[in-house]
């Protein structure tokens, strides 16, 4: 796997490039800055990039809006996108854009090696992968719809909301693939979600979770 990693602290960019680069893949370009970054997806066209939220030169949200325009330039691009912190806005702007091939991790998970080149893995392949702590202080404010759901569709729309699929939602909770189905269709319904052409529902459920809105 191709990979090309934007973040301006030195030694983590290091770091992350290391532990990739340990773990069999390519880091064809690491740089240091937005612009930088656009100018390596076009050259290398990588298969992911991951991308730090705050970047030169005024350290605000450089990194999403790099990372915005990159999936705009090339479409489809993966990215994982690191922060040291939930940034609400941020996760939900990148979300809002379709969730296919993007991850947002807090940065502490890089330190968890396993966890972190599995999450890459998985948005490299066109998943979706949320840090669990991002989900939890996301789904702070209340929402009307959310009381609709019971306790075990709410955890089935957690799991949803980092990326898991059908089968392993099942093995987390220890039920049936059916049953996931059935829970899943369930929280359509309650979150007044009818089937559409013109949208993933999938998608939509998640960002009303993450949202609160």
């Amino acid at each position: 796997m191709r990979i090309v990693i934007a973040e301006d602290d030195p030694l983590l960019r290091e770091g992350i490039g290391a532990v990739l680069v340990a773990e069999g893949h390519e880091v064809v370009a690491a740089v240091g800055d937005g612009d930088l970054l656009l100018e390596a997806v076009e050259r290398h066209e990588p298969d992911v990039a991951v991308v730090d939220v705050r970047m030169p030169p005024t350290h605000t949200d450089e990194g999403v809006r790099a990372a915005v325009e990159a999936r705009r330039r090339r479409p489809g691009l993966p990215v994982l996108v690191l922060s040291a912190y939930v940034e609400r806005a941020f996760a939900t702007d990148l979300l809002s854009q379709g969730s296919a091939g993007l991850g947002y991790l807090l940065k502490e998970r890089v330190g968890r090696v396993e966890t972190f080149v599995q999450a890459l893995e998985h948005v490299a392949r066109g998943g979706t992968a949320i840090d669990p702590e991002v989900v939890a202080q996301l789904v702070a404010r209340p929402d009307p719809r959310m009381a609709r759901l019971t306790a075990r569709e709410r955890e089935v729309l957690s799991l949803m909301a980092e990326g898991r699929g059908n089968a392993a939602i099942a093995q987390e909770l220890v039920v049936t693939d059916g049953a996931v189905h059935k829970h899943i269709r369930s929280i359509f319904a309650k979150l007044d979600l009818p089937p559409s052409d013109d949208a993933d529902r999938r998608v939509t459920a998640v960002l009303h979770y993450l949202e609160n809105r």
